[in-house]
């Protein structure tokens, strides 16, 4: 059946298994989460563990993980990580679908979970497809007149090759690139590509990278918060739920 969705929006049954009554155990299983990473427990195994014993759903579990991490990788990710006055001035690299569809997900009122390293993930995920939404467009000029206001030489945009419609997308944000160029005045260069592994490109990246995904910020040399700034910021209605533990 094909994807109809007008909206990111959250999941049909987030309202209950993300009610403020379950953030008490979800905090606690990230807490255990992360202690059994730290100890070196298996990825898989450590979830399984957790979810288990509190008897947690798919989608619960998968919220844990995204938001939990190891202490070694908590620490490493806090002094990689860059004040936005530290970014200024410097080259960018964006992580294109871990930034927008979160800050789609945040404008539409779907689920944005607060992690141990702070920073702001959704539970969406493409499917392989990328399909365009309503809060697309909103979404693409809030990250856009946020990246101008850091007055980067140079922002490169890397977005999966495989996901189908990724060529569009690449058209839309060429198209809307030009507008905060002209307000803010600007010489920037915005360069968007396409490639089969942005988490390979990324996590080698010689510029300050923006994303959340767990896998690049363990191995970036520095990175800075964007979606967690926007959000707080401009998306006064997200529907955010903290856990940091």
């Amino acid at each position: 059946m094909p994807d109809k969705r007008k909206h990111r929006g959250k999941h049909p049954d987030d309202t209950r298994l993300f009610a403020e009554s379950q953030h008490e155990t979800l905090g606690t299983a990230v807490r255990e989460y992360a202690w059994l990473l730290t100890r070196g427990y298996a990825v898989d195994s450590a979830l399984k563990l957790v979810g288990g014993r509190h008897d947690l759903t798919a989608r619960q579990r998968m919220a844990v993980r995204r938001s939990s991490c190891s202490d070694e990788s908590l620490l490493r990710r806090t002094q990689s990580r860059l004040a936005y006055d530290e970014a200024a001035g410097r080259p960018i690299a964006v992580d294109g679908y871990n930034l927008l569809i979160t800050v789609e997900s945040a404008l539409s009122g779907g689920l944005i979970l607060i992690g141990r390293d702070g920073c702001y993930r959704d539970l969406a995920s493409v499917h392989g497809t990328y399909r365009k939404v309503e809060e697309t467009a909103p979404a693409l000029e809030l990250i856009i007149d946020h990246l101008a206001t850091l007055h980067a030489p140079h922002i490169d945009w890397y977005l999966d090759k495989p996901v189908a419609n990724s060529g569009r997308l690449k058209v839309l944000m060429a198209e809307m690139v030009s507008l905060p160029q002209d307000e803010v005045g600007g010489d920037w260069v915005w360069n968007i590509e396409l490639v089969d592994s942005p988490d390979r490109v990324l996590a080698a990246h010689s510029a300050t990278v923006v994303t959340a995904d767990s896998v690049i910020l363990d191995a970036c040399s520095a990175w800075l918060n964007v979606a967690a700034e926007l959000i707080e910021r401009r998306c006064a209605n997200a529907w955010t739920v903290d856990l940091r533990a």
